[in-house]
C-alpha cells in the first residue's frame, strides 16, 4: 500500500518492517494487524488492516514520529 501524507510518501513495498502485532486468528472478522515500518529515509509509519468487524475495516497508513515509536510499541 502507498499513501501520501503531508507531502511525504509512505509505501509498504519500499519500507522495512520493524514490528508487527496481530490480534485474533486468521479469518477472524474481529482480528486485525498493525505493522510498524521504517522508510529508507528514516521515517516511521504504521500500516493497519483488519476484518470486517474489527477497528480497521480497511487498509490504512498513518505516520508516527520517531519519538512516539517506543510508546506505540509498549502500548501493545
Amino acid at each position: 500500500m502507498r499513501k501520501e501524507i503531508n507531502g511525504a510518501t509512505y509505501d509498504t513495498a519500499q519500507a522495512t518492517v520493524d514490528k508487527k502485532f496481530t490480534f485474533g486468528a486468521p479469518g477472524d472478522p474481529c482480528g486485525f494487524e498493525e505493522t510498524l515500518y521504517l522508510t529508507p529515509d528514516g521515517k516511521y509509519f504504521v500500516y493497519t488492516y483488519g476484518g470486517k468487524s474489527s477497528k480497521y475495516q480497511s487498509e490504512n497508513i498513518f505516520a508516527i514520529k520517531r519519538e512516539n515509536v517506543k510508546d506505540w510499541i509498549l502500548s501493545h
